[in-house]
């Protein structure tokens, strides 16, 4: 059994990757940790958990994380970049689940996450964990910078149309939505269902962070100058992502759904859908699976590409177990094959 370690435990991508490793085949989580619940026990602070673990939370300063084979840093921007280069040093393998080490020009990065890079020797080793794009890479790496929520259903969406060049890479618009759980587990005001609820709003129209990781990671794919307006919106649910992607055709295609289905045929969290099927967020809610619809509404020579993932799973705590299980050696869907709640 590989030793794992997690450090931010009581958030909601942390409490899910506890949650799905619970029950994983060939790993053991040995430590967890909390600033806020240090000495507590697991279960009572994720009740969930009872009868599944007898973990207490350990304060971040003095928990035992390198004697683990693996540890995930589900934690706020800013935190893994500090400590990663020490366990590396131990020979610990990480996967950090926040932007530490996703854009690869520092001055970028610091532009957006409005902060100095503490660990910028340490980015051109990260690779970047979207594992439909990067599987071999994965597999050896010591540092992997776990993609976005919004990232990965987009990029998911529009790659496949990228490669074969049937859409024009500068003329891209992204209109993505997302429960409110993508914000983290925090008490602020506009993310009280009071607040949310009975509403639909916009935020971040002047620029959101994860816009230069989508038009990174298609740029290095593609070789091309990708240019993309991503307006991102919250919705009244809990969780799940919904990304629909416009973008002018290029070149007459026969057959899209055949594009895409064809570039993700063998991709076990990938389902590329009939264009004539609703794509809806409930069909993914708690699988790793990101589900794609593609089609060319009236013949008008503008792509509609629809990509749903559930934004804790494939978005996060999902994605980073399909990581660790790569970096581990471990079958790919181990611990992640189960089927989405509904309703």
């Amino acid at each position: 059994m590989a030793s794992i370690g997690i450090v931010g435990g009581t958030g909601y991508t942390g409490s899910e990757l506890l949650r799905l490793l619970s029950g994983h085949p060939h790993v053991e989580v040995r430590v967890i940790t909390s600033r806020a619940e240090a000495g507590q026990r697991v279960a009572d602070a994720l009740p969930m958990l009872r009868g599944r673990t007898e973990l207490v939370f350990a304060d971040p300063a003095d928990a035992p994380l390198a004697d683990c084979d693996l540890v995930f840093f589900a934690t706020p921007n800013g935190t893994a970049m500090a400590q990663a280069q020490a366990l590396l040093d131990e020979g610990v393998r990480v996967v950090d689940l926040a932007a530490d080490f996703r854009i690869k020009d520092v001055a970028l990065w610091e532009y957006w996450y409005g902060m100095p890079h503490a660990a910028p020797a340490l980015v051109d080793q990260a690779v970047y964990g979207l594992p439909e794009l990067n599987r071999s890479a994965i597999e050896q790496a010591r540092l992997v910078a776990n993609p976005g929520c919004y990232p990965t259903a987009i990029t998911l969406g529009l790659l496949p149309l990228l490669e074969s060049g049937v859409i024009d890479p500068t003329r891209i618009i992204a209109d993505g939505k997302s429960g409110v759980s993508g914000a983290g587990r925090k008490a602020t005001t506009g993310l009280l269902m009071a607040e949310v609820g009975e509403s639909f709003k916009a935020y971040s129209v002047a620029g959101h962070r994860h816009e230069p990781e989508i038009e990174q990671t298609l740029r290095l794919c593609t070789g091309e100058t990708v240019s993309l307006t991503f307006v991102p919106h919250l919705v009244p649910m809990v969780r799940g992502i919904e990304a629909t992607m416009y973008a002018p055709l290029i070149r007459t295609v026969p057959d899209l759904t055949e594009i895409v289905a064809r570039r993700y045929r063998d991709e076990p969290c990938v389902d590329v859908m009939p264009a004539d099927l609703p794509l809806e967020t409930r069909s993914v809610r708690g699988s790793n699976l990101c589900r794609i619809s593609v089609l060319e509404p009236q013949s008008k020579g503008v792509v509609v590409v629809q990509a749903v993932i559930d934004n804790l799973i494939k978005g996060a705590a999902g994605q980073a177990v399909q990581n660790m299980n790569l970096m581990l050696g471990f079958p790919e869907l181990a611990g992640l094959d189960s089927v989405a709640l509904a309703p």
